[in-house]
């Protein structure tokens, strides 16, 4: 990270779980470095397009007493740059800023997964449970989704838990009638209740709960048997998750290694593609 005060302005911000309106603020104050530190609760509200009991909610989430503690504590650890010379480079915008975080999202995972083992079991459990109950709701559906497509090429029976209600429930209970023995969640924040239930309802009814979350400390952990962590970005103002969808992929990956016939299942699956005209060329 920079150590520009548009940088320093972000760094202040990381490791804070702050709402789509507290992370508008903290775009626009990263935007207007140099002259937030020296901008009233009134004049941010205005330049973010929120409210002023907004602006003060969100010094607070970062750990102040109010706004005015915010700003002190901003002229000095970002201060305006004096002097800084014509034609330099300019800073990288918010954009960037972003997808450089998914970056190091993407080595950070790929550092945990120099020990392999806590993958490796969890494809077992994957592979072994038939059928093989899939939950994700709210922001972690289409993580959900995406992985039921592609297991469902190579398990032989990948059940899809997108919705939460009542008949959640209902589904849990279907699958372990039908013999299922794991389940698989994605988990991200903002974590609905409807997740943390259904995870305690699952571990009751016999199922082995493998979750991917944000954090080894996410709200699920205690909730699940094998969690494994990918970070979230959280530099715009919805979250991103290309890390959780790498380790899905990869769940995938070591699942299919522990399913012997995935691969007749593929060639098969491609035979019939091929034959319908499935795909364009």
């Amino acid at each position: 990270m920079s150590d520009s005060p548009a940088g320093r302005l972000q760094a202040l911000f990381e490791g804070h779980r702050l709402t789509p309106t507290q992370r508008r603020i903290a775009h626009c104050m990263v935007r207007r470095a140099g002259d937030v530190p020296f901008l009233s609760s009134v004049e941010l509200a205005e330049l973010a397009g929120v409210s002023q009991p907004s602006v003060t909610r969100f010094a607070v989430a970062l750990g102040f007493d109010g706004y005015p503690a915010l700003r002190r504590h901003l002229r000095e650890v970002a201060p305006p740059e004096p002097g800084a010379a014509e034609g330099e480079d300019e800073e990288l915008n918010e954009y960037q800023q972003a997808v450089l975080a998914e970056i190091e999202n993407l080595k950070h995972l790929a550092g945990l997964l120099a020990d392999p083992a806590p993958v490796e079991r969890a494809g077992r459990l994957l592979a072994r449970s038939r059928p093989l109950p899939v939950l994700g709701l709210r922001a972690a559906s289409s993580q959900a989704r995406g992985f039921a497509y592609f297991a469902a090429k190579v398990h032989p029976d990948v059940r899809l838990l997108d919705e939460a209600g009542s008949m959640l429930t209902d589904r849990v209970d279907a699958a372990v009638r039908a013999g299922a023995t794991a389940l698989l969640c994605f988990a991200l924040p903002r974590h609905p209740r409807e997740v943390v239930e259904a995870l305690e309802y699952a571990r009751a009814a016999g199922l082995t709960v493998v979750t991917v979350a944000e954090s080894a400390f996410a709200p699920v952990a205690a909730h699940s048997d094998l969690l494994i962590p990918a970070a979230v970005g959280t530099g715009l103002a919805f979250d991103t998750a290309c890390a959780p969808m790498m380790l899905g992929r990869v769940l995938l990956e070591a699942m299919a290694d522990e399913l012997p016939d995935a691969q007749a299942r593929l060639e098969e699956f491609d035979t019939k593609a091929a034959a319908r005209g499935l795909f364009v060329e």
